[in-house]
């Protein structure tokens, strides 16, 4: 049982089927309620059109018992964040996090392709087709003693994944001008107020993508501010015309409207180290990633673009060198 602020997620045996599914248990709360009838209509949407059942998770009923919306899923593995949690945070491997990238870039561009947009994408809503893992030596940590066992970790058998939770997700043509994302993945038009579309998904990506395989959220802030400033340190200044824009809310992260109120304006200064302690992006790609870096590091500077229009697309991110030149170096067709 898994239990989370909309509900709790049951595994159950399907009596007609003869299979164990997931029925998330929605609470019994008008919102939830509301959000669970929108990830109804948003599932059955993308069943019509993913004939093969590869990108996002399946739902094979819903009924109403007792005021809970109640949704029957297929079963399916840990999140890569529980990978991750129960792995002592320690990173995957780059070339999983290649094959993790490109399937949640299929998904996406599938789901963009529909006019849907997820705006919830995190390691959390990002599920393993299976359980199953292997033990393998861990280099970095063979200098320790064996007595905990720490120079192994988990790797997952298989790299099958498939999105979940669409409760957020949003219509193309719906009302954007609400706060989406869960704050580590929240992209800067959003803090900002400026709107937000398809784009904002492709920001959670390149986030995402950090995090597999560095083992931490690359952004670990609570508040508006400390987020602005370590994107700046990460990635560098904001654009003006960003800032010049940003709406009423957001003018007092800023001074005279011209550059970020920071380290003046930090609340602690717990929250200045936080912010220095971050390196570039450069560098921390370096730090994790052996092979494949430089052309990761390239894919994150379009995925990570402050200006939503010069980010790059999904369709895009998949033509990426990070992806498409380990497929010619075994001859695979482009």
């Amino acid at each position: 049982m898994v239990s989370g602020t909309f509900g709790q997620v049951l595994e159950c045996l399907d009596n007609d089927r003869k299979e164990i599914v997931a029925i998330k248990v929605v609470r019994s709360i008008q919102k939830y309620r509301e959000a669970a009838m929108i990830e109804i209509d948003v599932l059955q949407k993308l069943g019509r059109h993913d004939i093969c059942g590869t990108r996002c998770v399946q739902i094979r009923n819903w009924f109403d018992y007792r005021n809970h919306i109640c949704i029957v899923f297929e079963k399916l593995g840990p999140s890569l964040y529980d990978f991750l949690r129960k792995n002592s945070y320690r990173s995957f491997p780059i070339d999983l996090v290649r094959e993790f990238g490109r399937q949640l870039l299929e998904s996406v561009a599938f789901m963009h392709d529909l006019r849907l947009i997820h705006t919830d994408l995190k390691p959390e809503n990002i599920l393993l087709v299976s359980s199953e893992y292997i033990k393998v030596p861990d280099y970095k940590f063979l200098s320790r003693s064996a007595k905990d066992g720490s120079y192994f970790k988990n790797l997952p058998k298989s790299s099958a994944i498939k999105l979940i939770d669409f409760g957020s997700t949003t219509f193309e043509h719906q009302d954007h001008n609400y706060v989406v994302s869960t704050r580590h993945y929240r992209a800067p038009e959003v803090i900002l107020g400026l709107g937000w579309n398809y784009p904002c998904d492709m920001w959670s990506v390149g986030c995402i993508l950090v995090e597999l395989c560095s083992g931490e959220a690359l952004f670990q802030t609570h508040e508006n501010l400390e987020h602005l400033a370590m994107m700046e340190r990460v990635l560098g200044p904001l654009p003006q015309h960003m800032i010049i824009r940003a709406d009423r809310r957001a003018e007092k992260y800023f001074r005279r409207g011209s550059r970020l109120d920071w380290p003046e304006g930090a609340t602690s200064r717990e929250s200045i180290r936080a912010v220095w302690k971050l390196p570039r992006l450069q560098n921390l790609i370096m730090q994790h990633v052996d092979h494949s870096a430089g052309d990761l590091i390239d894919l994150l500077q379009g995925l990570l673009r402050y200006d939503p229009a010069e980010r790059l697309k999904a369709r895009e991110a998949l033509g990426h060198p990070f992806f498409t030149r380990d497929l010619r170096r075994f001859g695979y067709p482009l």
